[in-house]
Formats: structure tokens, C-alpha cells, sequence
């Protein structure tokens, strides 16, 4: 039996932690619910209401007209793991030494990465959890790996309830996600706390898991492909609706920020595929890489490039009475301002010790000022010099963008361009030939952070079977 004064002496430290966390706001129902909806692999282009062709997305659409349409929103990373790494942390993902996407052992230690991100990173969720919130995690994970049977499940990191995949332990089917973060909400209500959610799809990522009502719903598409691909996103948006129809039915749309986004742009096979099933340890089976029909809407590139097309995604905010209706902005936002803005919105103080490499951008959601940035954006990602012929855009292993420049340049920085990422958001005209100074300080400013990277991972984030 534990003494009742241990009991009773951990449950005042308990209480002494967290009040740090609390600003003025207190943890009741009346502070803001959090909803984070973040897909996997959705082209910018790849909303109807961004005006593709035939996917059609009327729940994402409804965001859009009762929310702000952020278009210059960048994630951290051209994949799945960094860009997940720095929503999480607030930090660029290279500080973590994740460069690349979780995989099986081998691949993660023949690349120079951990098998995880380490739980004792900063982390938004427990930040939240910490400050009064009840927290909770669906759909993808992708921290770690399903392959990697002794990596932390998500609970390690901040979350009082979860159900993923892409993660140690059971995997959840992937069409569960919105019914889970449902019964969550209607928990938080019940309880009257507030609540901070990730809902973390799995769409338009290969395997496409299709569904005979929604490719029933496109049957009047020609190409297979095309209707595989519009049948998924279409699943998607329902769940979304879902989700967006329970904060409706349950009261408390006005009081939650609901943000729509994806961790990077399309993918695209490089050379013609056959269309054919395949099978992931985690999902199941579905079609494969031959139904990826993503579109960035004229942006250079696609997943894995650090040209726009791989890093622009989609980021529609709405929050009733806080964010404008129906409006368009064009500031300058980054996923790794994510955390201190969730942060600041929930009323919750972050540790004095944390060094975010964001900013918060609340002032910028709701409208009320341009933020002017002071803190360059950092981009790393080991790809592949000289380009090759088939992905002829996905070439650059680092980028930075300061102000309206972006430079890219190659792994050993001796090739770069420089763009006007303002005037020129498709980044058609290279400038360095005309701008040598900027070009000249940019590289400076480059080589700066490179510099405060770590050489390798260090702490708890490698599997026991590194050692086998």
C-alpha cells in the first residue's frame, strides 16, 4: 500500500507543476478547444475550394467560407516525420537529427537518424496537458514506427487518451480516426474541460484504403486512378464533417479553433506505374503509388522537394468570432509556430527554459496584424546532387527563408537560387545572378544554423535492437 503522505505530497507537487502553466485564464470550459486536422500528403491544390478539377471537399470548403485561408502556411520538411516533429516541438526537425521518415532500424541508423523522437523533447501536447487540457491523438503517428516494437507510444508524450498507427502497439483502422476524436469531445464537454486534439489523417497517403460508396461517388471519372484518388479525399472530408457536425450538435463551435493542413505536398510517382495493390504493416492493403493524383496548383515540385510544392500546403482557420469569414491572408507562417501559438491561445505559459524556433502567430490568425518575422525559416533534407531526370525539383538539401527571399541550395551548398518568394510564390526566376548580396547573406545565415546542429542523436531514441 502507498502512505497516504507520499499520496498526498505527490498530488501538491502535481498541482505546484502545473500551475506554472496557467496564466490568468483557469481550466474550465470557457478557454478554447483546440481541433488540429492534419492530413497526409494533401496537395495545395487538392481542394475543391483551391479549385481542382473533380476532388470535391464541401467540409473543408465550409472551413474555408467561416474561416481564414492562409496561403503561405509552410510545413517543416518535404515528409512525413520532420514535419510532424516540428508541429510537436516547435523546433526544426534537423535539431532532432530527423531528416527523413521513421523506417525500420536499419534504414534509420544507415541514414543517421534515431528510431524516435525522444519523449523528453518539448512537446505541445503535454505543454497543454500540463496547463489544464484534456489531450488526445488520432489517426497517423509516424514519431516512431510500427516496426519498432519498443518505441514510446504516443500516451509518452503528452496524451491522455490515443488511438494511431504508425506506432508501437495496436493499430487503429484507419477510418476510425473522426469516431474516435467524436467520443473525446463529447467526453471533454461532459466533463467540462477543455480539449486539445489531434486528428492526424491518414489521406491521400499510399495505401489509398478505398471505399465502394466513394468510388461509387466518382464513378463518372475515366481514369481509375483519378477516381481512387478523389474517392479517398472524399472519405476524408466526410470524416471531417463528422467531426465539424459534433462540435455543432455539442455547442461549442464558437469556442474552437478548428485548422485544417497537411504534413507536405503530393506525392507523385516519378516514372509511369502500373496500378496495382500494395500492403503496409501498418494500414493494410490498397492501391498504390500509381493512384497519387495530388496537384500543388502550379508550386515547383512535389513530396520530398523543398521547392513549394513540397513545403506550401494548405492551412484553413477557423475560429467564430476570432477569425475573419471568407478571407484570404498572406502572412508568413510555419509549422513551427504552431506551438506557441496553441499555447498562447489555451492561456498557458511555456517553460522558461524552452527555446522555440516559432513564434506565435495569434495576432496573425485573428487579423489583426502582419507579423513582421525576425526569425529565419530552416529547411533540411538529404537530397539527392546531381537532380535526377526524374524528379528534376527535388534536388535541394537546404533552404532558408528570411523576409520575401527563399534560398535553396544543394548538399554542399555549392550550387544555390535565390527567389522572390512574395513576388514570385511559384518560383519561376532565379535571382542570385541579380541579387549576389542577398544571395551572399543568405548562405551566411545558412551556414550560421547549420552550425548549431547536432552531429549525430544522442539520449534515449534508439531501439534495442540497434545493439542485436
Amino acid at each position: 500500500m502507498i502512505p497516504r503522505l507520499f499520496v498526498f505530497l505527490t498530488m501538491v507537487g502535481a498541482c505546484a507543476c502545473t500551475s506554472t502553466f496557467l496564466s490568468a485564464a483557469d481550466s474550465t470550459s470557457d478557454r478554447p478547444n483546440i481541433v488540429f486536422i492534419f492530413g497526409d500528403d494533401w496537395g495545395w491544390g487538392d481542394l475543391s475550394s483551391h479549385g481542382h478539377p473533380y476532388v470535391k471537399t464541401p467540409n473543408i470548403d465550409r472551413l474555408v467560407a467561416e474561416g481564414t485561408d492562409f496561403h503561405r502556411f509552410t510545413v517543416a520538411s518535404g515528409v512525413c516525420s520532420p514535419s510532424r516533429t516540428a508541429v510537436n516541438t516547435g523546433q526544426f526537425p534537423a535539431r532532432f537529427n530527423i531528416d527523413g521518415h521513421f523506417a525500420w532500424v536499419p534504414s534509420n541508423a544507415k541514414r543517421g537518424m534515431p528510431d524516435w523522437l525522444s519523449p523528453s523533447a518539448p512537446s505541445l501536447p503535454r505543454f497543454l496537458q500540463q496547463g489544464g487540457y484534456a489531450t488526445a491523438h488520432y489517426g497517423k503517428w509516424h514519431l516512431a514506427n510500427n516496426m519498432i516494437l519498443d518505441s514510446p507510444t504516443p500516451a509518452e508524450y503528452g496524451y491522455d487518451e490515443y488511438g494511431a498507427f504508425n506506432c508501437s502497439g495496436e493499430q487503429i483502422p484507419v477510418h476510425e480516426d473522426a469516431e474516435r476524436a467524436i467520443a473525446f469531445i463529447e467526453q471533454s464537454v461532459d466533463g467540462n474541460k477543455p480539449f486539445f486534439i489531434n486528428l492526424w489523417l491518414h489521406e491521400p497517403h499510399t495505401p489509398f484504403h478505398t471505399v465502394p460508396k466513394y468510388e461509387w461517388r466518382f464513378r463518372h471519372l475515366e481514369d481509375p486512378a483519378d477516381q481512387i484518388y478523389a474517392s479517398v479525399l472524399s472519405h476524408a472530408d466526410d470524416r471531417i464533417g463528422e467531426v465539424l457536425d459534433a462540435l455543432d450538435r455539442l455547442g461549442v463551435t464558437d469556442n474552437t479553433l478548428v485548422i485544417f493542413s497537411s504534413d507536405n505536398g503530393p506525392a507523385r510517382a516519378a516514372t509511369p506505374t502500373e496500378l496495382k495493390l500494395m500492403y503496409d504493416t501498418a494500414t493494410g492493403a490498397g492501391w498504390g503509388i500509381a493512384g497519387a493524383k495530388g496537384i500543388t496548383a502550379g508550386r515547383k515540385g512535389y513530396k520530398a522537394s523543398l521547392f513549394q510544392g513540397g513545403i506550401n500546403v494548405p492551412f484553413i482557420a477557423r475560429w467564430p468570432g476570432k477569425i475573419a469569414a471568407g478571407e484570404i491572408d498572406k502572412s508568413l507562417i510555419s509549422a513551427v509556430d504552431l506551438l506557441p501559438t496553441f499555447c498562447e491561445i489555451a492561456g498557458v505559459e511555456l517553460p522558461a527554459s524552452y527555446q522555440p524556433d516559432g513564434v506565435s502567430q495569434v495576432a496573425a490568425l485573428k487579423g489583426e496584424s502582419a507579423l513582421v518575422r525576425t526569425k529565419p525559416l530552416f529547411w533540411k533534407f538529404p537530397s539527392a546532387w546531381p537532380a535526377k531526370k526524374t524528379a528534376s525539383d527535388h534536388w535541394v538539401s537546404y533552404a532558408v527563408v528570411d523576409q520575401n527571399w527563399k534560398l535553396v541550395a544543394n548538399v554542399d551548398k555549392t550550387y544555390v537560387e535565390l527567389y522572390d518568394i512574395v513576388g514570385d510564390p511559384m518560383e519561376h526566376h532565379d535571382l542570385k545572378e541579380s541579387k549576389p548580396r542577398i544571395a551572399a547573406e543568405m548562405l551566411v545565415k545558412l551556414a550560421a544554423w547549420q552550425h548549431t546542429l547536432p552531429a549525430e542523436p544522442t539520449g534515449d531514441v534508439f531501439s534495442a535492437e540497434r545493439s542485436q
